[in-house]
């Protein structure tokens, strides 16, 4: 990795690149998963600038994305205080963080005038230390528990904490209006009983 190496176009707004990663997944309301197979993540990639057209992308590289996704949307619901992600679901995301960050190395690069995080290696894995780099960009600046996942089960959709006290928890107020009104439901029907 050469130190004069211009930084790659994500890194100007790491947490734009850190949703648009999460929210490749699939929802109950017509979002399809997009690393489903190996040419959807491919496509991905390249259309962020994260691997080159040449690379070749194979259904464990999707696999690989899918499970580094999850792991991130897990500590994204734990963020907006969702209580179905108990203890031992965060943990298990945090081993899979933990083994990511050796799978998906990471360089410092330092110069006169900045330092930063780059992806340690190229194709597939560098990718995704890319997405790991973005994640650490974010924390870094103080602004990684703003990026949340909606609670609302079906959507699950990662979104940018905007409010004063940081406590939303839904992406939208339809998605909010969804779980009130499913409660209201639950609570209806537990009272006919």
């Amino acid at each position: 990795m050469e130190a004069t190496r211009e930084a790659p176009k994500w890194s100007d707004d790491a947490a734009a690149l850190v949703l648009q990663f999460v929210n490749t997944r699939a929802d109950g309301a017509g979002r399809v998963e997009v690393f489903d197979t190996a040419s959807g993540f491919a496509d991905w990639a390249i259309e962020q600038g994260l691997l080159a057209a040449t690379i070749v992308v194979t259904d464990s590289d999707a696999v690989a994305a899918r499970e580094l996704r999850d792991a991130l949307v897990t500590m994204l619901l734990t963020h907006a205080g969702d209580s179905d992600i108990g203890d031992a679901l965060v943990a298990e995301a945090e081993r899979y963080l933990l083994q990511a960050g050796v799978r998906y190395p990471l360089a410092t690069v330092v110069t006169a005038k900045t330092a930063q995080l780059l992806a340690g290696s190229s194709g597939v894995p560098g990718a995704l230390s890319a997405v790991l780099a973005a994640v650490t960009e974010t924390a870094q600046r103080g602004d990684w528990m703003r990026i949340k996942a909606c609670c609302n089960p079906p959507c699950h959709f990662g979104f940018i904490d905007r409010t004063r006290n940081r406590t939303a928890r839904y992406c939208s107020p339809g998605c909010g209006s969804q779980v009130s009104m499913r409660a209201l439901r639950q609570r209806r029907k537990q009272a006919g009983s």
